[in-house]
């Protein structure tokens, strides 16, 4: 899944590409992506681009009286093309055109069709963009605005909180395993926890984030799920050594996705029980 680090590098991209040129073409292929009817979805046609930002995990294409915002849900992404094709396949969500013959197809691989589409007057007229939390590297996200958020929390598992979008924006499954691993800290601690554990967490999460947007820094779209994976320190590397102490990473796998940790890095050695496996009778 795109997590604000891709989504920001990505707006990136397509600021430099869009801006100044005039959308000739919208069209709409997976109809059940498009969330709004008002304004219809074809009055963007003959908007130029004014400037691609991103709120949290979704895009907003500013058209000045319009946006185009995109959210590309856990298995979307956004192709270039000098020449748009016209051939469709089951993958493509939409399409937009520019007035010049390149533009974008938004992709999403998978039956489970979960990207969102709005064109809307105000970016704040997309429900789930209303409620996001504050950006983690914004000015306002401070030290002490963060330990509001996980004092108002208490005791649920870190892990959640930080990927809930409406405590904070941006953060996914991914990077909220890389930040717990750079905090020393176990996926299930609650959230609600001394200063000093609050404080590590903090700069942890910003370096983190802030690291993974300078390496995307530049790179344009097809290259920027390499470079997050490769960026992954425990993330998506069960099995593998822990770069800081040597452990082998381990995996706690739910219904819908899975997390990564180093044992010794974050829960004193022991292994956290494998809900998969444990449903099984199955211990690691």
């Amino acid at each position: 899944m795109p997590e604000m680090p891709e989504v920001h590098a990505l707006a990136d991209d397509l600021a430099d590409r869009l801006a100044g040129r005039t959308i000739a073409r919208f069209e709409i292929a997976t109809f059940s992506a498009l969330k709004t009817f008002d304004p219809p979805a074809t009055d963007v046609v003959g908007h130029e681009v004014q400037d691609v930002t991103h709120h949290g995990k979704f895009l907003d294409l500013d058209l000045g009286d319009l946006h185009l915002v995109m959210h590309l849900a856990k298995a979307g992404w956004i192709r270039w093309y000098d020449v748009l094709p016209t051939a469709r396949n089951r993958t493509i969500a939409a399409r937009v055109g520019l007035d010049d013959g390149p533009g974008i197809s938004v992709t999403e691989a998978g039956t489970k069709k979960s990207l969102a589409i709005w064109v809307v007057r105000d970016p704040l007229d997309v429900p789930r963009l209303a409620t996001l939390g504050p950006d983690p590297l914004s000015d306002a996200f401070t030290e002490e605005r963060f330990a509001e958020v996980l004092a108002a929390a208490g005791r649920a598992q870190i892990k959640g909180v930080l990927r809930d979008q409406a405590r904070i924006a941006g953060i996914g499954n991914a990077y909220s395993d890389e930040i717990l691993h750079a905090a020393k800290m176990s996926p299930f601690k609650p959230a609600a926890m001394p200063e000093e554990d609050v404080h590590h967490l903090y700069e942890a999460t910003r370096s983190v984030l802030a690291d993974a947007i300078r390496r995307s820094e530049g790179l344009h779209m097809a290259d920027l799920k390499g470079e997050k994976k490769a960026g992954m320190r425990v993330h998506g590397r069960t099995g593998e050594a822990c770069p800081v102490c040597g452990d082998t990473i381990r995996q706690v796998r739910f219904a819908d996705n899975s997390l990564q940790y180093c044992p010794t890095c974050q829960t004193g050695g022991k292994p956290l029980a494998d809900r998969a496996l444990s449903r099984l009778g199955i211990t690691t």
